[in-house]
Protein backbone atom coordinates (compact mmCIF):
# COMPACT_ATOMS: atom_id res chain seq x y z
CA UNK A 1 0.00 0.00 0.00
CA UNK A 2 2.81 2.39 0.87
CA UNK A 3 4.36 1.82 -2.57
CA UNK A 4 1.07 2.75 -4.23
CA UNK A 5 0.75 5.83 -2.07
CA UNK A 6 4.31 6.87 -2.85
CA UNK A 7 3.74 6.32 -6.56
CA UNK A 8 0.60 8.46 -6.39
CA UNK A 9 2.41 11.27 -4.57
CA UNK A 10 5.47 11.28 -6.80
CA UNK A 11 5.93 11.58 -10.52
CA UNK A 12 8.94 10.56 -12.54
CA UNK A 13 11.18 13.56 -13.16
CA UNK A 14 10.71 15.27 -16.53
CA UNK A 15 13.12 14.21 -19.25
CA UNK A 16 14.37 17.77 -19.78
CA UNK A 17 17.97 18.11 -18.69
CA UNK A 18 17.32 21.33 -16.77
CA UNK A 19 14.76 19.46 -14.66
CA UNK A 20 17.15 16.63 -13.85
CA UNK A 21 19.64 16.26 -11.02
CA UNK A 22 21.63 13.72 -13.04
CA UNK A 23 24.33 16.14 -14.31
CA UNK A 24 25.14 17.39 -10.81
CA UNK A 25 25.03 13.82 -9.46
CA UNK A 26 27.65 12.76 -11.99
CA UNK A 27 29.80 15.79 -11.15
CA UNK A 28 29.46 15.01 -7.44
CA UNK A 29 30.44 11.36 -7.96
CA UNK A 30 33.47 12.38 -10.05
CA UNK A 31 34.67 14.70 -7.27
CA UNK A 32 34.20 11.93 -4.71
CA UNK A 33 35.94 9.29 -6.84
CA UNK A 34 38.88 11.70 -7.16
CA UNK A 35 38.88 12.36 -3.41
CA UNK A 36 38.05 16.06 -3.86
CA UNK A 37 35.92 16.48 -0.75
CA UNK A 38 35.74 20.28 -0.85
CA UNK A 39 34.38 20.35 -4.42
CA UNK A 40 31.88 17.61 -3.57
CA UNK A 41 30.71 19.38 -0.40
CA UNK A 42 30.20 22.61 -2.37
CA UNK A 43 27.42 20.78 -4.28
CA UNK A 44 25.36 20.40 -1.06
CA UNK A 45 22.70 22.65 0.44
CA UNK A 46 24.59 22.22 3.76
CA UNK A 47 28.21 22.24 2.53
CA UNK A 48 29.99 22.48 5.89
CA UNK A 49 28.04 19.59 7.35
CA UNK A 50 28.58 17.52 4.18
CA UNK A 51 32.33 18.22 4.30
CA UNK A 52 32.46 16.99 7.91
CA UNK A 53 30.57 13.80 7.02
CA UNK A 54 32.82 13.12 4.01
CA UNK A 55 36.00 13.69 6.02
CA UNK A 56 34.74 11.41 8.78
CA UNK A 57 33.94 8.65 6.29
CA UNK A 58 37.27 9.01 4.49
CA UNK A 59 39.11 8.88 7.84
CA UNK A 60 37.20 5.71 8.77
CA UNK A 61 37.82 3.77 5.54
CA UNK A 62 41.02 5.33 4.17
CA UNK A 63 41.52 7.41 1.05
CA UNK A 64 41.83 4.55 -1.47
CA UNK A 65 38.69 2.77 -0.26
CA UNK A 66 36.84 6.12 -0.22
CA UNK A 67 37.71 6.68 -3.88
CA UNK A 68 36.84 3.09 -4.78
CA UNK A 69 33.41 3.28 -3.15
CA UNK A 70 32.40 6.33 -5.15
CA UNK A 71 34.23 5.30 -8.31
CA UNK A 72 32.11 2.14 -8.53
CA UNK A 73 29.14 4.22 -9.73
CA UNK A 74 30.98 4.49 -13.06
CA UNK A 75 31.45 0.72 -13.44
CA UNK A 76 29.51 -0.82 -16.36
CA UNK A 77 27.57 -3.22 -14.10
CA UNK A 78 26.12 -0.27 -12.16
CA UNK A 79 23.42 1.98 -13.55
CA UNK A 80 21.01 4.73 -12.76
CA UNK A 81 17.56 3.13 -12.58
CA UNK A 82 15.34 6.19 -12.33
CA UNK A 83 14.93 9.75 -11.14
CA UNK A 84 11.84 10.57 -9.11
CA UNK A 85 10.55 14.08 -8.40
CA UNK A 86 8.66 15.42 -5.40
CA UNK A 87 8.28 19.13 -6.09
CA UNK A 88 11.77 20.65 -6.14
CA UNK A 89 13.26 17.46 -4.65
CA UNK A 90 14.75 14.54 -6.59
CA UNK A 91 15.72 10.99 -5.78
CA UNK A 92 18.18 9.24 -8.05
CA UNK A 93 17.98 5.46 -7.66
CA UNK A 94 21.05 3.42 -8.59
CA UNK A 95 21.46 -0.31 -9.05
CA UNK A 96 24.92 -1.32 -7.88
CA UNK A 97 25.39 -4.79 -9.30
CA UNK A 98 28.42 -5.75 -7.21
CA UNK A 99 27.12 -4.44 -3.88
CA UNK A 100 25.31 -6.50 -1.25
CA UNK A 101 22.68 -3.75 -0.89
CA UNK A 102 22.08 -3.47 -4.60
CA UNK A 103 19.99 -0.27 -4.56
CA UNK A 104 21.42 3.11 -3.55
CA UNK A 105 19.84 6.54 -3.57
CA UNK A 106 20.94 10.15 -3.81
CA UNK A 107 18.74 13.05 -2.74
CA UNK A 108 18.84 16.44 -4.45
CA UNK A 109 16.90 19.68 -4.23
CA UNK A 110 16.57 22.54 -6.69
CA UNK A 111 17.76 25.83 -5.17
CA UNK A 112 17.69 28.98 -7.31
CA UNK A 113 17.70 27.01 -10.56
CA UNK A 114 20.51 24.62 -9.55
CA UNK A 115 20.34 21.13 -8.09
CA UNK A 116 22.27 20.51 -4.88
CA UNK A 117 22.74 17.42 -2.75
CA UNK A 118 19.85 17.56 -0.27
CA UNK A 119 21.31 17.46 3.24
CA UNK A 120 18.44 19.27 4.98
CA UNK A 121 15.53 17.19 6.33
CA UNK A 122 12.13 17.91 4.80
CA UNK A 123 8.76 16.27 4.23
CA UNK A 124 9.59 15.70 0.56
CA UNK A 125 12.92 14.07 1.36
CA UNK A 126 11.14 11.79 3.85
CA UNK A 127 8.68 10.77 1.14
CA UNK A 128 11.56 10.04 -1.22
CA UNK A 129 13.31 8.02 1.48
CA UNK A 130 10.19 5.82 1.72
CA UNK A 131 10.23 5.36 -2.06
CA UNK A 132 13.88 4.26 -1.87
CA UNK A 133 12.94 1.77 0.85
CA UNK A 134 10.26 0.41 -1.47
CA UNK A 135 12.85 -0.03 -4.25
CA UNK A 136 15.16 -1.82 -1.81
CA UNK A 137 12.38 -4.14 -0.63
CA UNK A 138 11.31 -4.95 -4.19
CA UNK A 139 7.91 -3.25 -3.91
CA UNK A 140 8.94 -0.90 -6.73
CA UNK A 141 10.96 -1.84 -9.79
CA UNK A 142 12.33 0.04 -12.78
Amino acid sequence: MRALLAAALLAAAPALAQDSAQPVAMRLLRHLAEGNLEAAAALSNAPQRRLEVLRSYRNAVGEEEFKRVFGRYFAPENRLITEIAAGRHRLLVWELGEASNRVAGQYFVEVEGEFLLDDVPSRERSELRRVLQDYRSGKLKD
